[in-house]
């Protein structure tokens, strides 16, 4: 994503990528290495997005988001906006009620969080996006402070009654993400990798 990043040009295609990572820790750009409180032999990566430290596991979608924002016309606080409410769009098609929190990025069920936002721009373009719990092992993030908030428990879809498979999530979100940043899909993958938007 940074090399496509890199290499775009006025009439690049953007695009989404989904996909899930095997188990690791990330820390963001301003991640403080306290939050990391008993990290076993889960690897650390240091990655170039905003945020702290959070956690990424296979059963874990993945959408990192490669758009031109200028061409969107469209700022890095509305495309937060926007990202979260297609995040919830899809939890409602799912009967699952979620919200945001002032200050605190993400989608939230109750107290717990659910997804987490991680982006980067360059040159006007984003990339590096979100991670939504689906159907994990969670206790990995009791070995961080999730998001740098102390205390903060995680959930999943799979714990809130929606059962549907990964690969499944993906093709909704991408449907959510689409009608939320105004975009027609050009395709759908059949399973986790990319859509061009």
């Amino acid at each position: 994503m940074q090399h496509y990043t890199d290499q775009r040009t006025a009439d690049s295609q953007d695009q989404l990528w989904l996909l899930e990572h095997p188990p690791v820790f990330t820390l963001g750009r301003a991640a403080k290495t306290e939050h990391l409180l008993t990290p076993g032999n889960i690897p650390i990566i240091q990655v170039d997005r905003g945020g702290q430290v959070t956690y990424h596991a296979p059963g874990q979608l993945i959408a990192y988001l490669l758009l031109d924002l200028h061409r969107k016309k469209l700022g890095i606080k509305r495309l937060v906006s926007h990202i979260e409410q297609a995040i919830i769009n899809l939890l409602i098609s799912y009967s699952i009620n979620a919200h945001i929190k002032p200050g605190a990025p993400g989608v939230y069920v109750g107290k717990k969080k659910i997804a987490a936002l991680g982006l980067r721009v360059r040159r006007g373009c984003t990339f590096h996006g979100l991670s939504l719990n689906v159907d994990m092992d969670l206790e990995p993030f009791d070995r961080i402070n999730p998001c740098g908030h102390p205390g903060l428990k995680t959930t999943q879809l799979a714990d809130l009654g929606a059962m549907p498979p990964l690969q499944q999530v993906g093709i909704d979100l991408s449907h959510h993400l689409a009608n939320q940043l105004n975009y027609r899909l050009a395709n759908i993958p059949q399973q986790a990798e990319q859509a061009a938007l």
